[in-house]
């Protein structure tokens, strides 16, 4: 019982983590699929075929390039203003500070149905031709908030003493952003925009109100689902994910090397003489 409990919470979070990959592993799985017929969701046999020829499928490309274009764009764009607000919010009081750090968080509380509605409603009064340009600007309003909430998490363990030091070195406002502040945030806003790049090229509530005739990836999939569903679906959502985890793993490992490398160039402490050290010796 007693190694039980020890590893009881290590067994569970094992259990939960297999629990949140199976679907993962089973889109994985399929994309090795020979399927007989349109649809890929009976496994025929085993082939690498679909990986070779991934873009065999009309369209399925310029859906994919698309995708990334946008989700490029909208991940810099995003990520820029959502470290600058996070900034903001954290190191400076001014009027409205409250209600901006309110809604921040509205993108990610309101359902994505009523936003795509309500982008829509504003493109037509405003008569913008929905496309590439609508759709860059819907998803730069919601990775925004992933952004800053990221971002901002760091920002309030940042050490300020840090800054104060090279400021007293004789090191100007730039210089100190430039030299310590980001490179110390990097980790959290290259975390930032992972999460938002994977938000925006996996989004089709909202992209499917303000696409117009572009048409992405998630939108591809969902059209072509109702007259078949061929496996190079599951080779570029696969792809997709695997890139993702090799940068999120790059990323840990840059942020643990970082860390190491902070507390190796930490300069001893001095030692102390005995005759200081101890009361007596005054």
């Amino acid at each position: 019982m007693t190694w039980i409990r020890r590893h009881l919470l290590t067994g569970y979070a094992i259990l939960a983590f297999c629990y949140l990959l199976l679907p993962v592993s089973v889109v994985l799985l399929f994309s090795f699929n020979a399927p007989a017929g349109r649809f890929n969701y009976v496994w025929e046999g085993f082939t690498f075929d679909n990986w070779v020829h991934w873009d065999a499928v009309p369209g399925i490309r310029d859906a994919v390039v698309k995708s990334l274009e946008i989700a490029i764009v909208s991940t810099i764009a995003a990520t820029v203003l959502g470290t600058l607000i996070a900034l903001a919010i954290v190191r400076h009081r001014f009027r409205g500070r409250g209600v901006v750090n309110v809604l921040v968080f509205l993108p990610m509380s309101t359902p994505e149905i009523v936003l795509g509605a309500s982008l829509l409603t504003l493109f037509i009064n405003a008569r913008v031709v929905t496309g590439f340009l609508t759709i860059f600007i819907a998803h730069v309003m919601f990775i925004v908030s992933y952004v800053v909430v990221t971002v901002k998490a760091r920002l309030i363990d940042f050490d300020r003493h840090l800054e104060e030091a090279a400021m007293d070195l004789g090191a100007n406002e730039w210089v100190t952003f430039r030299k310590v502040t980001l490179p110390l945030l990097a980790p959290a806003i290259l975390s930032a925009a992972l999460l938002g790049f994977a938000l925006s090229i996996d989004d089709f509530v909202i992209t499917y109100f303000v696409a117009g005739s572009t048409t992405t990836f998630p939108l591809f999939v969902w059209g072509a689902a109702r007259v078949a569903v061929p496996p190079q679906v599951n080779v570029i959502a696969s792809a997709i994910f695997l890139v993702s985890v090799l940068f999120m793993v790059g990323n840990v490992l840059w942020a643990v090397r970082a860390a190491r490398r902070a507390r190796e160039s930490m300069p001893a402490a001095l030692p102390v003489p005995d005759q200081l050290s101890r009361p007596e010796a005054a």
